[in-house]
């Protein structure tokens, strides 16, 4: 079989080499020219994937590595008999470790705790979820909206958006691209949403871009400049607001999930998927393929304070501080849109929490119990 991958997908050899010709593409240079050989096509977010790309083509299979599908036309794949399998979930502790990460930092600004603040989380799906779980843990106290699962669970726990909108310290957007349906997302933060935003609250999107407006909060900042920003996901990605970029704390290119344990994750279930497809056995396992991280452990003495420690051990593992200031490098060098997707391109490694393993010479309940919620794996020193 011969196989178009998109060149960001990791374990690409290890995992469909056995299956024939692998060809790889940046994930914008997918067109109908490239996919009229092939029979398997694997992608990630930024190649759209449609009958304007297939038509004609001997695609037998399409996978994309990533959680969301928006940029998929499911129906025509359907229509044309072509199988699909996506990888939902395989990042999503990659995003919560980026949400944790950008937030730690912010804290520290301040001058204040996550574990005293209220945290209102829009979208309980694979990452809020597991955001709320993590905080909730911290003793974080969380407000979660998610209309559908409300409704489909008959969950009397959630909130209304507007609820979240007026009593949170903290307002995290982990909402699919939805534009049909009773609960459309695109703009779900509107104008009159982000006007009625109080100020000093930090607002952060690592969902969908177009999930915020975002000439309305370009306004907001311009004109108050009283809001915590942290955004990673855009409109018109990657040809994005510069003027929105430069007003905002936190500005990262559509990286929040782009660790490398997540991006594996995504590789190996479509793998199965493909190899389900086509009735193949599945002699592939990511245990066997995975690279060891290069920072296994730190060790800290029991009397370390909690905070402190946790901000050290959030930064050794990821400090997003480094993709803001390297794609800003490489802004100021290609230009935003070639910026963006070089960035992307050629992510530096990053791993994510759960890698790191900490070891206490001395118990500290505290201590312990705060790595542990923030998806660190701790061990008493003097234990095997």
């Amino acid at each position: 079989m011969r196989i178009l991958a998109d060149q960001n997908i990791p374990l690409v050899d290890e995992f469909f080499g056995e299956l024939g010709e692998i060809r790889r593409l940046p994930g914008r240079e997918i067109d109908a020219q490239a996919v009229a050989g092939c029979d398997i096509l694997l992608v990630r977010s930024i190649t759209r994937v449609d009958a304007a790309l297939l038509a004609g083509s001997p695609v037998r299979f399409v996978g994309t590595c990533t959680i969301g599908t928006d940029h998929i036309d499911l129906d025509y794949l359907h229509e044309r008999r072509i199988g699909f399998a996506s990888a939902p979930g395989c990042n999503a502790d990659s995003v919560v470790d980026y949400v944790l990460s950008s937030l730690s930092m912010l804290a520290e600004e301040q001058d204040c705790r996550l574990d005293r603040c209220t945290i209102g989380i829009v979208g309980a799906g694979n990452v809020g979820g597991r955001l709320w779980r993590r905080l909730a843990e911290l003793g974080a106290r969380c407000l979660v909206c998610d209309p559908p699962r409300a409704l489909a669970e008959n969950r009397d726990d959630f909130v209304d958006l507007d609820a979240i909108l007026g009593e949170a310290d903290i307002i995290c957007l982990h909402t699919p691209l939805v534009t049909t349906g009773d609960h459309p997302t695109r703009h779900l933060l509107d104008a009159a949403r982000i006007a009625a935003l109080r100020p000093g609250t930090v607002l952060l999107n690592a969902g969908r871009g177009d999930c915020l407006d975002g000439r309305a909060l370009r306004e907001r900042l311009a004109e108050h400049g009283d809001l915590y920003t942290v955004i990673d996901v855009w409109e018109h990605e990657p040809a994005i607001d510069e003027a929105l970029y430069s007003l905002v704390d936190i500005a990262t290119p559509h990286i929040a999930g782009y660790s490398l344990d997540g991006k594996m994750r995504g590789t190996e279930l479509v793998y199965q998927a493909i190899m389900r497809h086509f009735g193949l056995p599945a002699r592939r396992k990511l245990g066997q393929l995975k690279p060891e991280p290069w920072l296994r452990k730190l060790m800290l003495n029991g009397w370390a304070p909690p905070g402190e420690a946790l901000s050290l051990c959030v930064r050794a593992c990821y400090d997003v501080r480094r993709d803001m200031v390297g794609f800003e490098r490489y802004r100021r060098r290609l230009g935003m849109a070639q910026a963006f997707d070089r960035y992307r391109g050629e992510y530096p490694v990053r791993r994510e929490f759960s890698t790191l393993r900490v070891d206490l010479k001395k118990n500290n309940n505290d201590l312990r119990e705060a790595l542990e919620r923030f998806g660190f794996k701790v061990r008493l020193a003097n234990k095997q």
